[in-house]
């Protein structure tokens, strides 16, 4: 019996059972359709991920202090002195800016919002490509005279004046009167989120007036290029040893690269992990597709006796059957495709990002359907062929 004789012989036992056999391949078609939505999916998001770390800007650094370290950061630890040095004796530096967080709540009038207090120098935003919608950002001069200044972003500005014109409007501020100087474009990215608290920027020394004794948070920088990146960063956290008598290690470092590729490498193993227990489907499908092959080799027990009678070898025997699982095993697979695709489409559609869907996977799961019938198959065809013929003609 050659292979499409068998093919067909295949098809016509799958066809005499519809209802049977679509059951069968329904465990291999979720398996497969399971695997290629979450691998389509967790590659299409961690793309946008990456892509999304590429727009903050890929030769960005940061030089901070652990909070997990024996010795909890000081408050003179990182200065606005350390930012000028190091500017003045690292050239690839191009921006660096301090950077400190802290919660309150501003006010316009009866109108209050929690909102994320960042203070911070002139330099971050050119350093983040903070977008300025009206009026400007920090300026040197508002740091050095610590001046009650704030910039907003557009939403919170919808939020507290119903004109949507904020500069030159006064707001309460931890108690404190300040003025908003610029309105800034609000974060729409995926790294965002939808629903994050607002961030108001103000120069740091004003921070440091409204939050007394706390320390800066880490200072954040950019380099001239992106092979410059490295060497800065570890030349910045040597001087702030050498300014502080502080010990090697004591100033931490981390590259946007840096965390570019860590992002990269658990989204690749979440993918992973999730795809494998998808793939435990496949393994109850598989069972499936030895069950109903040890049945149709129960009920054809007398047709196999008179195909031998007639002259068909073991090997034909078993090629039927084999046929038979791995056409069960392909055709479920096919469906799978087609169903995890279109999964992938829509999921991809309501979360606004591009599913990847290579050939490689497709390739994989159409190889794996075909092992599946393969190896779930082999025992039902091996039993059929090792029938004896006088026992499976006398069978009834």
């Amino acid at each position: 019996m050659n292979l499409v004789e068998g093919f067909f012989l295949a098809l016509e036992g799958i066809w005499s059972n519809k209802l049977r056999s679509f059951l069968t391949m329904l465990g291999i078609t979720i398996g497969i359709a399971a695997v290629i939505t979450v691998v389509a999916v967790g590659e299409g998001g961690r793309a946008v991920l990456m892509q999304e770390m590429e727009k903050i800007g890929s030769n960005l650094f940061a030089v901070y202090i652990p909070w997990n370290s024996s010795q909890m950061p000081r408050e003179n630890e990182l200065t606005l002195e350390d930012v000028t040095a190091i500017k003045e004796l690292v050239p690839a530096v191009k921006y660096l800016a301090p950077s400190s967080f802290n919660q309150a709540n501003i006010s316009s009038g009866r109108k209050e919002k929690a909102v994320t207090v960042q203070g911070t120098t002139a330099d971050y935003g050119p350093l983040r490509n903070v977008e300025t919608l009206h009026g400007r950002f920090l300026t040197s001069a508002d740091v050095a005279a610590a001046r009650p200044a704030v910039v907003i972003d557009e939403k919170l500005a919808a939020e507290l004046f119903r004109s949507g014109d904020a500069v030159g409007q006064k707001v309460l501020l931890k108690g404190t009167s300040a003025v908003i100087v610029g309105v800034a474009k609000a974060e729409s990215s995926f790294l965002s989120g939808g629903d994050q608290t607002s961030t108001v920027y103000i120069p740091i020394t004003y921070w440091q007036q409204l939050f007394p004794h706390r320390p800066i948070n880490q200072l954040e920088g950019q380099a001239a290029s992106k092979d410059q990146v490295d060497p800065a960063m570890k030349l910045a956290a040597r001087i702030l040893e050498r300014r502080h008598n502080a010990a090697p290690g004591r100033y931490q470092t981390m590259s946007m690269e840096q965390q570019m590729a860590v992002a990269n490498r658990v989204t690749g193993i979440l993918t992973l992990i999730i795809g494998a227990i998808a793939a435990i489907s496949l393994f109850v499908g598989g069972i499936g597709v030895m069950n109903i092959m040890l049945v149709s080799v129960t009920e054809r027990t007398r047709e196999i006796g008179i195909r031998m009678a007639l002259g068909a070898r073991r090997r034909d025997i078993m090629g039927q059957f084999l046929v038979e699982a791995i056409t069960i095993s392909v055709v479920g697979g096919v469906l799978g495709m087609l169903i995890g695709a279109g999964g992938a489409l829509a999921i991809a559609h309501f979360a606004h990002w591009p599913p990847l869907i290579s050939g490689s996977t497709v390739a994989i799961a159409f190889t794996f359907s075909t092992a599946v019938g393969l190896f779930f198959g082999l025992y039902p065809a091996n039993k059929a062929a090792r029938l004896d013929p006088i026992e499976a003609l006398r069978y009834e």
